[in-house]
């Protein structure tokens, strides 16, 4: 008889557990719907996916550590090279202080010994210049100066010619200057020609202005 109450109070709490299921609506009838099955030869394909991706990133992180590995090599020995060097260079500086701080030393450093092989530079004026280029020698200069040297002299030279009249052109410009001239005398005496006519016109008929007047009178 327990058993039948106890039974019979389970299958209650069931219903009414069941009921408020489908009010909350999170139990859901299945019944008439299409069931899927996966198939198991996606889920080996899966599978085989997934072991690639692992296998991919374990070969990975062991490349990147190892490329980590060769940078920190290659970084401690640069360290190390540039080490070396700045304490080569620093006991060679120190060895070469010490040898002329040596030499300085004695008579040496109170006496001032003037080199003759030493070229002391020497400012020069413009006429010194001048005269050395004028005296130096066609030798020292490039091929290029001498050029511009013969341009230089003959251009003056012919300036010379020109102002002489000894030259095509000078000859040219004087013939036109002298045709310039005729022309502008020749006109100048044109218009005092005219001028003269005119007052000898205009003399001529004051005259006759005065003559008529005279025998009206």
């Amino acid at each position: 008889m327990f058993r039948v109450l106890f039974r019979g109070k389970r299958f209650l709490y069931i219903s009414s557990l069941l009921i408020a299921l489908c009010r909350a609506g999170k139990f859901v009838n299945h019944k008439g719907r299409n069931r899927h099955f996966t198939n198991p030869e996606e889920l080996e394909e899966q599978r085989r996916q997934e072991e690639k991706k692992q296998q991919w990133r374990k070969n990975k992180g062991q490349e990147s550590s190892s490329e980590e590995e060769d940078d920190e090599e290659t970084k401690t020995s640069g360290a190390n090279r540039s080490k070396s060097s700045t304490t080569d260079s620093n006991s060679e500086s120190e060895s070469e202080s010490e040898t002329e701080g040596g030499k300085a030393k004695g008579v040496e450093n109170l006496i001032q010994v003037e080199n003759p092989n030493r070229v002391q530079k020497k400012t020069k004026k413009l006429s010194q210049l001048n005269q050395s280029l004028d005296t130096a020698k066609p030798a020292e200069l490039s091929r290029r100066e001498r050029e511009q040297l013969e341009k230089q002299r003959a251009y003056v030279n012919y300036q010379k010619l020109h102002a002489a009249g000894k030259t095509d052109e000078a000859r040219a410009d004087l013939a036109r200057l002298a045709i310039i001239k005729q022309q502008r005398e020749e006109a100048a005496k044109r218009r005092e020609e005219e001028k003269k006519q005119k007052e000898m016109a205009q003399q001529k008929k004051t005259e006759l202005t005065q003559k008529a007047l005279g025998k009206k009178s």
